[in-house]
């Protein structure tokens, strides 16, 4: 591989320093900025040619070109400039009090701002603007996290075949919570990330919340894990993102680490050492955590004096009010615990509100006994593995949120609900009091799930999906009847002695109706038939899951063939209607009493009768009730229709039981008994029409489009109604070869 990674986030990995007249950088903090960093920079890890980090400096021009040189790294840097008014409503105004809040479940915290959503719709637009003149063939884009969201879409708009990767560092919340946010904006949102090739999240929860949100808001239809939006296959899965598990392992034996770590044992003597560290925010459940530790000493006294909390802080987002407010009931709150419990020489609480050195870090995460970890909601959640990392001693419990999504990975924490004080009270006795031996064999097997996943093959991982979303999209890119592809199509028709063509109704010649009986053909669509049909040497068959009534009635006066209930009754181009079946009447009776009792469940729905055949259809119904109900109506009728010479069909929006002896497939082998077709053309939408495709797979002449985006067996594809009728048309408009 030869390609370059362009990384794209809020910020460039960096802070840029003023010393008195001179300009320097360092290397940011945060859990984004450690991980790519990480993979980033091993050697043999990636084989990328270059890597561009690309994001706001966080500082002027003229300063940036005065203290980037300082920087050293395997990657470039590329500054988005952004006017400092527009990057505080965006950043402040939009990401932190609207997206961040609403997204770590504290819709009361959520603002809603206009401007603030334009700036940061603007700024998006800055980001993709800045990378016009920047991309290359064969690029691969990785963006991150919540402040860039549409930014995939934007992109995809100037470079329509570029890869592009987007992942999600924190939560994405369930639709409930999704839906409060305005419909405009919401919009923009869903479909900016659907720019992306592959979208990622840490867990599968966050993925399947995303999906119910493109399927409730934007009506998609996710199959499995992938959505067609577009023309475009989007993958969405989870990658739970991880560390440089290697790094924390020799870190933590280096000597000054463990000099370090010395001191603080020496400074806790013959205590225990409970030890937290987290930015300054209200979804890191601090002042939960504290509380618990109060109730914790006061129920326990046997413990004071005995133990110390080690409580740092990292400052964050000093700008917005809350935060500000935040640090100062924390500060209050642990100034009076101390006062109430504290002694001369024993302080409950030590408390510091700083940033950490990485050595520093480690060396706290080896003294401590207890990693005490209680986010009310947290995406991750990293400090939670590099203190497990960094345990070489394979000694120390974990108390971890099951909030968190490490939770998902680290089972043999102690897990705990960050509401229940008592309950973070008692796991703290309970680490307090765990034999070494528990100790060891939770922290091995906790090592060993990190060392498996770490942030190498956290990556590797994404990119591998992606390079495989990209490869899938090419394969069916070959599918679509592109120009020449229907020069060639035509020409094979043209040159024909007999000619068959073979149309589903629904979904192909006209779109779904809320009532099927609302779905008559238009005028110009007869017209279009009856012109077919008319040309010497074809033959027309329309083929159907509706009644045989419904179709005589809309159809019947064309000089066409017409199938319906997908084969139970066909009648031949000048023919009279002929039963390929018989079901009793008792077998659809139990159906009907079944499908009876899902109409009562999900309103909206309705059974519609046809002469051998039972439909139930939720098309109008609430989408998430709907398909929620059509898994359990299949379920029920699979188990009853078991004995019985009956098959259950789960369609679209539908679920149909039928003659297992019929289906379209069979319908199609008898119409090719009728006559030798050198030329055959078949249109389907649904998974009933996969049954005409599979017949015509080895036919001689035989061409078959499927209509839609799905995966199909067929020859190509169609992405819409209007371009099966231009199709159709120029077919009525070809000159015909006279043989």
């Amino acid at each position: 591989m030869n390609n370059r990674l362009l990384i794209i986030s809020n910020r460039l990995p960096l802070t840029v320093e003023k010393n008195g007249t001179e300009f320097t950088c360092r290397q940011s903090s945060g859990g984004l900025i450690t991980a790519i960093s990480a993979y980033l920079n091993k050697d043999g890890q990636n084989a990328f040619t270059k890597k561009i980090w690309i994001g706001a400096p966080g500082c002027k021009p003229d300063e940036w070109n005065a203290a980037h040189q300082s920087c050293t790294a395997d990657y470039q840097y590329q500054p988005v400039f952004i006017d400092a008014e527009q990057y505080d409503a965006y950043y402040n105004g939009f990401s932190n009090s609207l997206l961040w809040p609403l997204f770590h479940y504290f819709p009361s915290y959520a603002e809603y701002q206009p401007e603030a959503f334009e700036a940061y719709m603007g700024v998006n637009r800055r980001f993709a603007e800045s990378l016009k003149n920047q991309v290359k063939t064969g690029d691969v884009v990785w963006i991150h996290d919540y402040h860039l969201l549409p930014l995939a879409g934007m992109l995809r708009e100037i470079f329509p075949d570029l890869t592009i990767g987007l992942f999600l560092h924190i939560p994405f919340p369930a639709y409930e919570l999704f839906r409060v946010i305005p419909k405009e904006w919401q919009r923009e949102l869903l479909t900016g990330m659907l720019g992306a090739d592959l979208i990622g999240f840490h867990t599968m929860e966050y993925a399947s919340y995303f999906l119910s949100a493109l399927e409730l808001e934007l009506k998609l239809k996710p199959e499995e894990s992938m959505v067609f939006w577009n023309h475009r296959q989007v993958k969405i899965d989870a990658f739970p993102i991880s560390i440089d598990f290697e790094h924390f392992q020799q870190t933590a034996g280096q000597e000054l680490v463990a000099a370090k770590c010395d001191q603080y044992l020496q400074l806790k003597g013959d205590k225990k050492m409970l030890f937290s560290v987290d930015r300054l925010d209200y979804t890191k459940g601090i002042r939960n955590r504290i509380r618990a530790y109060k109730n914790f000493l006061t129920e326990n006294p046997e413990y004071l004096g005995q133990i110390v909390f080690t409580l740092v802080v990292v400052p964050s987002r000093d700008g917005i009010k809350k935060y500000a407010d935040r640090k100062s009931a924390i500060d209050e709150y642990i100034g009076n615990l101390n006062s109430a419990l504290g002694t001369l020489d024993w302080k409950p609480v030590i408390y510091q509100y700083q940033h950490l050195e990485f050595e520093e870090l480690v060396a706290l995460y080896t003294a401590c006994d207890i990693a005490l970890i209680t986010p009310m909601r947290d995406g991750m959640n990293l400090v939670a593995k590099e203190f497990v990392a960094s345990r070489i001693d394979q000694q120390g419990v974990l108390i971890l949120s099951e909030m968190a999504g490490a939770a998902k990975e680290l089972t043999e924490a102690l897990l705990i609900n960050p509401n229940d004080e008592q309950g973070i009270g008692d796991a703290i006795k309970t680490a307090l009091n765990m034999p070494s031996e528990e100790q060891l064999e939770r922290m091995s097997a906790m090592q060993a799930c990190i060392k498996t996943y770490d942030v190498n093959s956290w990556a590797a991982d994404f990119f591998d999906q992606l390079y495989k979303v990209k490869k899938l999209q090419q394969s069916y890119a070959v599918k679509r009847l592109d120009s020449f592809g229907r020069v060639k199509l035509l020409d094979a028709y043209a040159s024909a002695k007999h000619r068959l063509i073979l149309l589903d109704y629904d979904g192909t010649l006209v779109p779904f109706a809320k009532e099927p009986r609302l779905a008559l053909p238009p005028n110009e669509l007869l017209a279009l038939l009856n012109k077919l049909a008319a040309i010497a040497c074809n033959d027309i068959y329309i083929i159907s899951g509706r009644d045989s009534i419904t179709l005589n009635n809309w159809l019947g006066h064309l000089p066409v063939g017409l199938v319906a209930e997908h084969g139970a009754k066909i009648r031949l181009i000048d023919g009279e209607w002929k039963s390929n079946t018989i079901v009793k009447d008792e077998y659809l009776a139990g159906v009907e009493i079944l499908m009876a009792k899902y109409v009562s469940k999900c309103p909206h729905s309705f059974i519609e009768h046809k002469e051998f055949s039972l439909a139930w259809h939720y098309r109008n119904a609430e989408i998430f009730q709907g398909k929620k109900r059509a898994e359990e109506l299949y379920k029920a009728l699979m188990i009853y229709t078991g004995p019985l010479p009956l098959d259950v069909l789960n369609g679209d929006k539908v679920v149909e039981v039928r003659n297992r002896l019929v289906n379209k497939g069979l319908a199609v082998l008898e119409i090719l008994k009728t006559k030798a077709h050198d030329f055959i053309l078949c249109l389907g939408d649904d998974q009933t029409d996969e049954d005409m495709f599979r017949v015509l797979s080895g036919v001689k002449g035989a061409h078959t489009i499927k209509v839609g985006d799905k995966p199909s067996i067929a020859n190509y594809n169609l992405y819409s109604i209007y371009q099966v009728h231009s199709l159709l048309q120029n077919i009525g408009d070809y000159p015909v070869v006279i043989k």
